[in-house]
């Protein structure tokens, strides 16, 4: 049902102002809290790359918690299976390339979820737009009539 703005009195448009406001910071919300997962998947994906023939057998420290930065000494003994955590505390071993193609399937699953959210995220900044420039049409007219009445009643 489409509703006319101009029909709309000064406190409707601002509740739809404020109703547009909350709608907008949770779409870009979601979506900067898509991009964050995004890019933890890209940089799990790339630390694969560092996997190879080469590289077995050698030393490396390995994060014990994220939020401490602590590190215990590990060695790469296996450079051809991974452990991907798929969620809800559950991993799978799987080959280095097959890990790879999880993570990139993720990667493009959230850049999908990113590009649908992105069209109804400028719809409402548009409705918003909208919403404040029929709210200060609607004000100068208010000034314009007062100011219209108050020089009627001087005279």
């Amino acid at each position: 049902m489409a509703v006319n703005l101009t029909e709309l009195s000064l406190p409707q448009l601002e509740g739809l102002k404020t109703q547009l406001d909350q709608e907008t910071e949770f779409l870009s919300s979601s979506i900067a809290q898509l991009k964050v997962v995004q890019t933890k998947y890209v940089e799990a994906k790339d630390s694969l790359n560092v996997l190879n023939k080469s590289n077995e057998g050698e030393y490396y420290f390995v994060p014990l918690t994220a939020l401490l930065q602590m590190y215990v000494p590990g060695k790469l003994n296996d450079v051809d299976h991974v452990l991907v955590d798929v969620g809800t505390g559950y991993f799978v071993e799987k080959k280095v390339e097959d890990g790879k193609e999880f993570f990139k399937r993720k990667i493009d699953f959230l850049t999908k979820q990113i590009e649908k959210i992105q069209p109804a995220l400028q719809e409402k900044h548009a409705m918003k737009q909208a919403v404040v420039e029929v709210m200060n049409m609607k004000l100068q007219q208010l000034h314009s009539q007062q100011a219209s009445q108050s020089g009627t009643t001087k005279a």
